[in-house]
């Protein structure tokens, strides 16, 4: 099952929405909760991260027995230190989006502890493409 949602940059209403869905749908078929709990907490902090740092973009998501596959992409201005940036506690988010409860550099560091695979593809200028596998098992 393919699963295709746009990130409206421009929404904050909307920030979270796509991780919801596939949760819902992931449940539908009958997926284990403590896998269904990884992937909803992955996809939301990248699908987050698009939004605050990539002014939005698309997300990805392949579904199939043995696993779930998830990119999310922006056209940001990309990561400029990725080591730096998976660490716990470094944020680069403005105090505004700070003040609404984001922002506490967490969202790499959770995205990497709640996947079996983490690819992510990024460059100053260039966006970033975030892609994520969680097995069914």
């Amino acid at each position: 099952m393919k699963l295709d949602f746009i990130i409206d940059g421009n929404n904050f209403d909307m920030a979270g929405e796509a991780s919801s869905s596939v949760k819902k749908t992931l449940a539908k078929l009958g997926v284990s909760p403590p896998v269904i709990k990884r992937v909803a907490v992955a996809m939301y902090e990248a699908e987050i991260n698009a939004f605050i740092h990539g002014g939005g973009g698309t997300a990805h998501v392949d579904i199939d027995s043995g696993q779930i596959k998830i990119v999310i992409s922006d056209s940001g201005k990309g990561i400029e230190d990725l080591s730096l940036a998976m660490q716990e506690g470094w944020s680069t988010a403005s105090e505004q989006v700070r003040k609404m409860g984001f922002g506490a550099g967490m969202g790499l560091p959770n995205i990497k502890k709640n996947t079996d695979e983490l690819e992510i593809i990024t460059a100053p200028g260039q966006g970033t493409k975030v892609k994520m596998v969680v097995y069914i098992k």
